[in-house]
């Protein structure tokens, strides 16, 4: 590509927005640890109650809370189910509380509350709005760590095509075949190999599911194919700018919304409904 003094800048800005938007669909996706500060006898504690968990073990409840006379109890049941809640007694272990939620096949869920009693208060923690957890198979890592380097470079590659395709780069079409690559080896190849370890399914977005991380990723490349196609013959960088857009609105949609679930009745593994409205 021809130096520009602003290709440096165009490279910076696409890293911005690349790990602005990990860093949003981190914090909203229903997969990742739910963060709460509380106070026990005008202590503040940070805690992390996780709501996903890979392997063949139990999940460990572990909370960091130095004071012994801080005792708790761990309630849980299957989800969804109106089974009775088994409730367990945390123990002390140094300076943590811990207990284990039972293991469960993969796309399982449970969900979960706490109790937390000092000798002079006691509180709960989402009792009335428990906290859901789901399980998977173990992933191997080389599969797992390719596919999040792959899927963040064509992010970044994405991102980078549509800003260099507004300002009318003639090097936004080379750009965005890379990204058309890399999505299709890190979210085609890759990504079902993925979830096939985690949830023993290949592929359960459209036409075999509502899976909304299999259909956003489908989505995506679909935009990019078109971006890819329609420059083809001349540029066309409006179409890179869209197939980008896409992208980015698409990545930001927290990972693992309406994944895949195991009914527990059936013991077959189904997805939910996407339910997703843009305004």
């Amino acid at each position: 590509m021809a130096k520009t003094p602003n290709t440096k800048l165009y490279w910076l800005l696409a890293f911005i927005i690349t790990i602005a938007a990990a860093y949003y669909q981190r914090k909203t996706g229903p997969t990742y640890a739910k963060e709460i500060n509380i106070t026990l006898d005008g202590k503040n504690y940070e805690i992390e109650l996780p709501r996903s968990h890979g392997g063949d073990d139990a999940c460990p409840i572990k909370l960091e809370i130095a004071d012994n006379y801080v005792q708790g109890e761990l309630s849980y049941r299957k989800y969804p189910t109106n089974d009775s809640w088994q409730t367990i007694l945390l123990n002390r272990e140094g300076e943590l509380l811990t207990g284990n939620l039972p293991h469960q096949s993969p796309a399982g869920k449970l969900e979960y509350f706490l109790k937390l009693s000092t000798r002079n208060e006691e509180i709960d923690l989402f009792e009335n709005n428990p906290v859901i957890i789901r399980f998977k198979g173990s992933v191997p890592a080389g599969v797992l760590v390719p596919h999040i380097i792959i899927m963040f470079a064509a992010m970044l590659l994405s991102n980078f095509s549509g800003i260099i395709g507004f300002m009318k780069h003639p090097k936004q079409r080379f750009y965005g075949r890379i990204t058309l690559a890399l999505l299709f080896l890190g979210g085609l190849i890759l990504g079902p190999i993925v979830q096939f370890h985690a949830f023993g399914e290949y592929w359960t977005g459209i036409p075999f599911g509502w899976d909304l991380t299999d259909n956003k990723l489908l989505i995506a490349f679909i935009f990019w194919v078109i971006a890819i196609a329609g420059n083809r013959k001349r540029e066309k960088p409006s179409l890179t700018v869209l197939a980008a857009v896409i992208l980015l609105l698409i990545y930001s949609i927290p990972h693992s919304m309406f994944g895949s679930e195991l009914d527990h009745e059936t013991g077959e593994v189904i997805t939910g409904m996407v339910q997703l409205f843009l305004f």
